[in-house]
């Protein structure tokens, strides 16, 4: 094979984020090149939840023939309602709204959903590739590229911007924030992820179980349809480490609560599961922008602290990055100072919820017993159930 061209854009990873990046300036015209590890579809640890605005910007991109392709074919349940409930078992419910402009909130299996936006980036114009990236490529204190190994050999790919969208685990964040950047266990969560086949579902509702062995986290079941749910538990990561936890026997003991053994038809039969780690964006001053380069979704941390919800955070954050990269390579300028707009477009559509989002979090654990009273008082507009409404 003879010597790559340089890329206007390389983007790695082709989750959300990456791939509605790469869908944005293929359609605006840019030479772009998208490298994950997996072919696709591919299975991801995630809860499914997908709201109503990440489904709004899907269709902005033209998706929607895809997505009601993938309702059509069960691989999109649509859910209208959630409901939260308290230690005490206190029940805080309500409707799941469309958005403005018809976007529906969904529960969908990372393997369906992360392939429809996927096929849309490939169908307007970019270029996939399987590669496992090793690290930005550098020079002078720009990033010009990356290192990836493709077919067994390691290659110098370049590019005049690079977008890290490789997850929580990113080698693109980790060769370019300072360590003292990073985020720390108070801002992190470790999640379990389960598919449960013989549960009895409460038809098209999400449910959020916040109890006293789990908070500041909670434990969620979302019917998927098809008499299949995804289930799972979250936890911060500090206070998982602190009482030595085990999540999958915490996920044991969720079952067994009163408000769920009930409604085991054979005792709880559980597969897929998974276990992985979130970032939230609630920890200030971390760096999103780099001379060369731009992190979003779970790369850059913008998981909801309160719900771990990063599906709708990723769409905003990969908006604002098309936006910017288009802007920034119209100009020939791929400075980090070109590129701080995007910081703060993001603070300025993410920061208020986030922070929202860790003080109820930080609330429910030093008082969990008032969490019952709130619960007992609190409508649908409350903070909280405007926070998981927002963000499944």
């Amino acid at each position: 094979m003879g010597k790559e061209r340089e890329r206007d854009v390389i983007i790695v990873g082709a989750g959300p984020a990456g791939a509605t990046t790469a869908a944005l300036l293929a359609q605006k015209g840019y030479d772009v090149l998208i490298l994950d590890r997996h072919d696709f579809p591919r299975d991801k640890a995630c809860g499914d939840g997908i709201p109503a605005g990440a489904i709004e910007i899907m269709l902005r991109l033209g998706m929607k023939d895809k997505i009601d392709k993938a309702v059509e074919r069960g691989e999109f349940y649509r859910v209208n309602s959630v409901r939260i409930l308290s230690p005490k078992g206190k029940m805080l419910r309500a409707p799941l709204t469309e958005g403005k402009e018809g976007g529906k909130s969904y529960v969908a299996p990372r393997l369906y959903f992360d392939a429809v936006i996927q096929e849309q980036a490939v169908e307007s114009g970019a270029e996939f590739r399987k590669a496992l990236v090793k690290e930005p490529l550098i020079e002078d204190g720009r990033v010009v590229g990356v290192q990836a190994q493709l077919n067994g050999d390691v290659k110098e790919l370049r590019s005049k911007m690079v977008v890290g969208a490789d997850g929580v685990t990113s080698a693109i964040t980790r060769g370019l924030r300072p360590s003292e950047g990073q985020h720390t266990d108070v801002h992190r969560a470790v999640a379990l992820r389960a598919y449960i086949t013989d549960l009895e579902e409460i038809e098209r509702e999400v449910e959020f179980y916040l109890y006293d062995e789990i908070l500041p986290g909670y434990a969620w079941i979302f019917p998927a349809g098809n008499g299949k749910s995804n289930i799972g538990l979250g936890m911060r990561l500090d206070i998982f480490r602190k009482n030595n936890h085990n999540l999958k026997d915490m996920l044991q003991d969720f079952l067994d609560l009163p408000q769920i053994k009930p409604r085991l038809k054979r005792g709880g039969e559980i597969e897929g599961v998974k276990i992985w780690q979130l970032n939230f964006g609630s920890q200030k001053k971390l760096q999103h922008t780099f001379d060369g380069a731009i992190l979003v979704g779970d790369a850059a941390g913008f998981i909801n602290p309160l719900t771990g919800g990063g599906i709708h955070n990723a769409l905003i954050s990969a908006n604002y990055a098309g936006q910017t990269i288009n802007e920034a390579l119209q100009k020939g300028d791929t400075s980090r100072e070109s590129l701080k707009i995007y910081e703060k477009l993001c603070q300025d559509a993410m920061w208020k919820g986030m922070r929202r989002s860790f003080f109820i979090q930080r609330w429910l654990l030093r008082f969990p017993a008032i969490a019952d009273v709130f619960f007992a008082n609190a409508g649908e507009d409350g903070a909280l159930a405007k926070t998981f409404l927002e963000k499944l």
